[in-house]
């Protein structure tokens, strides 16, 4: 059902007249009757009666008129209010793991504010399986947060970035010389992300096949906590290669090889399939252009 035939039906009804109708809408009188046709087929139904007296509705057009006009001004006001320069006002709940919350929550926001300068922003910062359970529980808006291999078919998921991953360790505890191999990972303690998400299934994994088994593996949610405590010594961490840049330069951290490459961790945007609103769609492209652009 197109909005042009409901126009015109809208148009013919409250004109009463094809050939009026055909000049207010700038159209030719075969054009006109033509999109009314094309309504009722539609419809299945017949939506006037023409006869000597002139043009009127049928009953089924008397129903559907109020409908259509309803739709027209939805139409209408959807228009006004994606192309006005009136800024949105309101609240979004947005949530984001703490590695993006780390190198990109103020960009964003600052971003985010020049876009819809009278928008409120009630942030969550969490690991992603709780980001995940709380858009499915319509607890949050929008999501960033680390890529999935399988996401909840609820769920609309686009890629935001991906970042490399280095073993790093700060030089009182460990030399790039003493490791070699993933083998000689397990002779110290590990850092990682807490458990259950994609890096600790990730350091799982490195070991699965492996006879020697780390005997200590601490975890933390808080990046600037993870960084601090490898920076102080405390175990080897694998980490995004941005968190670390300003310390391998500066020699708090040193990189160091096993030999083995390690996968990218890959960073998305995700809010509600249901969600009919378009700024959860919105933020996400804007924030991706922020993220690119660097």
């Amino acid at each position: 059902m197109r909005l042009r035939n409901l126009t015109t039906f809208v148009k013919v009804a409250r004109l009463g007249s094809f050939h009026a109708a055909a000049q207010q809408l700038h159209a030719t009188q075969p054009a006109v009757s033509a999109r009314i046709v094309a309504l009722e087929d539609d419809l299945g139904v017949q939506l006037f009666v023409r006869d000597k007296s002139g043009t009127r509705l049928t009953a089924r057009g008397t129903q559907l008129l109020p409908y259509a006009e309803k739709l027209l001004a939805i139409s209408q006001e959807m228009r006004e209010q994606i192309q006005q320069d009136t800024p949105q006002r309101g609240s979004l709940r947005i949530g984001i793991t703490d590695t993006l919350a780390h190198l990109w929550l103020a960009p964003l926001l600052q971003h985010w504010r020049q876009q819809y300068p009278l928008m409120s922003f009630e942030l969550t910062c969490d690991v992603t399986p709780a980001l995940v359970a709380q858009l499915q529980n319509h607890q949050l808006d929008l999501a960033l947060m680390v890529a999935q291999s399988q996401i909840s078919p609820e769920l609309v998921t686009e890629p935001l970035c991906s970042y490399s991953q280095h073993w790093v360790a700060s030089p009182t505890l460990v030399s790039p010389e003493q490791i070699s191999s993933t083998a000689d990972l397990s002779q110290y303690p590990l850092l990682s992300f807490p458990r259950d998400t994609r890096p600790w299934h990730y350091l799982r994994q490195v070991f699965s096949n492996q006879r020697e088994q780390p005997d200590v593996i601490h975890t933390c949610s808080s990046v600037a906590n993870l960084i601090a405590l490898t920076c102080q010594g405390v175990g080897i961490a694998l980490l995004p290669a941005p968190l670390i840049q300003q310390q391998l330069k500066s020699g708090e951290l040193i990189q160091l090889s096993t030999g083995q490459a390690t996968p990218e961790l890959g960073f998305c945007c995700s809010w509600r399939l249901d969600d009919d609103r378009i700024l959860p769609r919105l933020l996400a492209d804007s924030g991706r252009e922020v993220v690119l652009a660097e």
